[in-house]
């Protein structure tokens, strides 16, 4: 199994980023899929949740209207397209699957977003 992040980067505030996740090794279509991310000196917080269709999606309030989550379940790969960065958002971000009325969970590595001027 594995989850592998990409696209993460240092941006100044204002910009944008779109970090993905490839999903290798279990029934992707079978699992919601979520980001995660961890700030310096904090705990993981929950960002987003896409259902396993693709047809439900939610948001922590600091990211309404700015992070959009996306997946392909052809591709097995889930998106998250990241506008109007603020220094806030300077974290490591996770990707996270867990299945659909079962007990499996799977953690990507974590990728480092940086938002600074």
């Amino acid at each position: 199994v594995q989850l592998v992040e990409s696209g993460g980067g240092l941006v100044q505030p204002g910009g944008s980023l779109r970090l993905s996740c490839a999903a290798s090794g279990f029934t992707f279509s079978r699992f919601v899929m979520n980001w995660y991310r961890q700030a310096p000196g904090k705990g993981r917080d929950w960002v987003a949740y896409i259902s396993s269709a693709g047809d439900y999606k939610n948001y922590v309030g600091s990211a309404k209207g700015r992070f959009t989550i996306s997946r392909d379940n052809a591709k097995n790969t889930v998106s998250l397209q990241m506008n109007s960065l603020k220094p806030e958002d300077t974290a490591v971000y996770y990707c996270n699957a867990k299945e659909r009325g079962g007990p499996a969970e799977y953690w990507g590595q974590g990728i480092q977003v940086t938002v600074s001027s």
